[in-house]
């Protein structure tokens, strides 16, 4: 056993570890506000000191006070490892269970600091999703993990490894559940005050259910919307067509690369400059500004060219609308992915200020911070109806512009009382792919070998060229956009960790490729086993109001109830970890989401999961889909009742529309 097995096998250590110094050259989350009272801090260094040997406490319980006094959370940096942090081949981890030790992989992955949006913190995206609330809980559980067997199931709440219980070998090897509150006590205030307690964290999606696969994990949708959107405006090209959004963090980050992808002129802005460098430096942006002036005569340079390309802008988004508006410079797509989820906590920066100054003003002066946040929120709204009035097609992407924007007062509802711009869902995401069960497929390479990724790349994309031979009309432009995808994945550098693909695909597609892949390993063409997932931005996986669900229109789209049916579904139907979470892009009590992973092997065993389980994760939400009346869905539905004769579900009947007009109440 090296050093690395032997510190993963040991956990929480016998001997303290030295404290290691504070690396300012990684980004750090943002200090959290003081909500506790002061016997509330005292539970909540009460709380930490439980992992810990009782001769500890008083040296840790001194330690701890200041942590959260200095960062408003109890993080336990002494703790965190000393070896780097980064996804290994499987067969490097110490374990009994394969399972287990690929999501060892995986979780290691969503810390790594060139995947991981605040990595000593624990946070992977969107500001605060978190793999862990502190470095305890790693390593408890990467040692439960190193220990477990195919007959035990490790339960997690919320970061917190409750233990290993007896199980079976279909039922998962690890259950997930982040942030599920009592509804009456899930607004963010609550959030930040049980996070602070250390009883509670926010797992965003792919975060806390060990799925993250960088910046690549969303730019296959976020270049189909992009594309689509394109394809809504003038000639239906995207060639010399201008695309103006904000964000480069995490999920964000891939809006540079997508913009290109999709051929379009994308400007992307971010006031944090160590993002900024990131993702420039792993050439996710092609160029970076901070004179608005010198961004501008840019983008007219590449939009007579028709050049595709990614330009940064390092500033506050705000300053970018407004500029670009009074200038009066032709923009055709506009949309945000600042992480309005959390507003009040560094996932928005209001304009006028640097990034320090606004995350003193966050900590020291946070009444003032709201009031300055809203304000911006409001002229970021009147900046984008400008040019919206100018032509620009704008949409909200579903990380609570509208929402946030709208509750601080700014000029983005209609008279009814309705947003007076779509959600991307609304008009992209949902009709042409959630509803036809087209969603982020995707799969981890778990050997960390480029040429297995390759390998799988080839396999998927021969997979699809057969299925679109016999693809219905209704399904074939998609299918011919998702195979262009997958031929020019590896051209596109898009690798951030480890080895990794995201494909959108629907039940049929991410079946058969997963047959595939299974099969390939067994033969061994692919080298070791493959771990298929997808984002929680799916068919099925997320309900959602002003995101997934936004399609919705018969009333259920604040109703949870298949998000919890597909992780229950997924459960027993062979998947290796299944997850449930309360927030995630819109916010914490905004939305209900989950996900799975699923370890292909090559064995018979895994043929049978893939084959259960990825049926069911995405026939539950076309099947909801469809009882809303959503023409795609019942499309869809009726398809796979067709090919599948134990399948049966109940079809809404359609309405006549003038017989409901003359309805009297």
């Amino acid at each position: 056993m090296n050093d690395f097995q032997h510190s993963i096998s040991q956990g929480i250590p016998d001997i303290l570890p030295e404290v290691l110094p504070f690396d300012s050259t990684v980004s750090h989350a943002p200090i959290r506000k003081d909500l506790l009272n002061k016997e509330e801090k005292k539970l909540a260094v009460c709380n930490a000191l439980r992992y810990f040997d009782k001769k500890y406490h008083n040296l840790l319980a001194q330690e701890f006070t200041a942590e959260l006094k200095k960062y408003g959370r109890i993080y336990m940096y002494r703790f965190r490892p000393a070896y780097a942090m980064h996804a290994r081949n499987i067969n490097e981890y110490p374990h009994r269970s394969l399972q287990a030790a690929a999501i060892m992989l995986m979780i290691q992955n969503n810390l790594d600091p060139e995947v991981a949006q605040h990595p000593h913190e624990l946070i992977t995206y969107g500001g605060n999703g978190a793999v862990f609330q502190n470095w305890a809980q790693y390593l408890l559980t990467m040692k439960y993990l190193s220990e477990m067997t195919d007959d035990q199931t490790l339960v997690m709440y919320s970061g917190h490894p409750m233990g290993l219980f007896p199980s079976h070998r279909d039922a998962p090897r690890v259950v997930v559940t982040n942030g599920m509150v009592i509804p009456n006590y899930s607004s963010p205030d609550h959030w930040e005050r049980f996070n602070a307690l250390g009883v509670s964290q926010y797992g965003q999606m792919t975060a806390g259910s060990y799925m993250y696969i960088g910046p690549q994990g969303i730019v296959h949708g976020t270049t189909i919307t992009v594309m689509n959107a394109a394809r809504r405006k003038g000639d239906g090209t995207q060639a010399g067509k201008v695309f103006v959004t904000s964000g480069l963090g995490g999920m964000s980050g891939a809006q540079g690369k997508a913009s290109v992808i999709a051929g379009v002129v994308g400007i992307i802005a971010e006031i944090n400059p160590k993002a900024v460098d990131k993702r420039f430096k792993q050439g996710w942006v092609d160029e970076v500004f901070t004179d608005l002036d010198e961004l501008i005569s840019r983008i007219n340079v590449a939009r007579s060219s028709k050049k595709a390309v990614s330009l940064a802008y390092q500033g506050n988004i705000i300053d970018l609308w407004e500029k670009l508006a009074e200038k009066k410079v032709p923009v055709d797509l506009g949309s945000d992915q600042t992480s309005l989820h959390n507003p009040w906590s560094g996932g928005y920066y209001p304009a006028g200020f640097t990034l320090e100054e606004s995350n003193e003003m966050m900590v020291k002066e946070p009444d003032r911070f709201r009031m300055e946040v809203r304000r911006s929120l409001i002229r970021h709204a009147s900046a984008i109806n400008k040019m919206v009035n100018n032509g620009m097609y704008f949409w909200d992407y579903g990380n609570a512009f509208l929402l946030e924007a709208g509750r601080a007062g700014a000029d983005v509802l209609k008279e009814d009382g309705t947003f007076r711009f779509p959600s991307y869902v609304q008009d992209i995401m949902g009709p042409l792919f959630f509803d036809y069960g087209f969603g982020p497929f995707r799969w981890v390479c778990t050997s960390g070998d480029p040429l297995d990724l390759s390998v799988s790349d080839r396999i998927a994309c021969e997979v699809l060229e057969e299925i679109v031979k016999q693809s219905p009309p209704e399904i074939r432009l998609q299918m011919q956009d998702n195979i262009h995808w997958i031929r020019e994945a590896g051209k596109n550098r898009m690798v951030v960790g480890s080895q990794a693909r995201i494909l959108y695909a629907d039940c049929e597609g991410r079946t058969k490729i997963a047959e595939a892949f299974n099969k390939a390993i067994s033969a061994g063409q692919i080298k070791a086993p493959i771990v298929l997932g997808r984002d929680h931005h799916d068919v099925s996986g997320t309900d959602s109001p002003y995101r997934e669900t936004s399609n919705i229109y018969d009333g259920s789209q604040f109703t949870a109830d298949m998000a919890i049916q597909n992780v229950i579904g997924d459960g027993f139907r062979g998947a290796t970890w299944v997850s449930i979470h309360n927030g995630g892009g819109v916010g914490w009590g905004e939305v209900i989401n989950g996900g799975f992973g699923l370890l292909l092997d090559g064995t018979a065993e895994a043929d049978r999961h893939l084959h259960s389980m990825l049926h069911w994760d995405v026939n539950n939400g076309i099947a909801r889909r469809a009882w809303a009346r959503n023409s795609s869905a019942l499309f869809a539905i009726e398809r796979a009742m067709q090919e599948e004769p134990l399948l049966r579900v109940t079809v809404a009947s359609l309405v006549d529309d003038d017989l409901i007009s003359k309805l009297s109440f």
